[in-house]
């Protein structure tokens, strides 16, 4: 690992995001609430905080983060049609929440996918990227913006 005993706190914000390309029907299960194993974007937002607290245990060399925000929303996309997933997490340390950030976006979609792949097993999981990063000794990160094509 890095050492980062050194390095001041700071007050640290990533936002990270990605898309589960899906089938119609699906995402009609998803958006009426009647999926067989239930609430599939109530379970991926509780999914997705759990991941991100967990980081480091899945990450070997990320460092245990004290979260102090972690938050998921998600965008029902006819065109696609696709789920998008946004993660913001935030800390008060001495290093960032990107990976934070990153990994409560990928298990809140693999959590899509298991809790909806007896109807769909043809979902794809995609453009998951860092937006935005904030805090720290390198400053901010927007990530440049896409055609929404590339996007969806």
């Amino acid at each position: 690992m890095v050492d980062v005993g050194a390095k001041p706190a700071s007050h640290r914000v990533a936002v990270a995001q990605g898309l589960i390309r899906l089938e119609a029907a699906t995402l009609g299960l998803i958006e009426a609430g009647s999926a067989k194993k239930g609430d599939v974007l109530g379970v991926a937002r509780l999914a997705g905080i759990m991941a991100a607290k967990k980081t480091s245990d899945l990450i070997p060399l990320c460092h245990p983060v004290a979260l102090s925000h972690v938050g998921l929303d998600f965008e029902l996309l006819a065109e696609g049609p696709a789920v998008r997933c946004t993660a913001r997490a935030e800390t008060v340390g001495p290093t960032g929440v990107e990976m934070e950030a990153l990994t409560a976006v990928q298990v809140a979609l693999l959590t899509i996918y298991d809790m909806c792949k007896a109807v769909d097993r043809g979902m794809e999981i995609t453009g998951v990227r860092l937006l935005h990063k904030a805090g720290g000794r390198s400053g901010d990160y927007r990530a440049p913006d896409r055609p929404a094509a590339e996007v969806q």
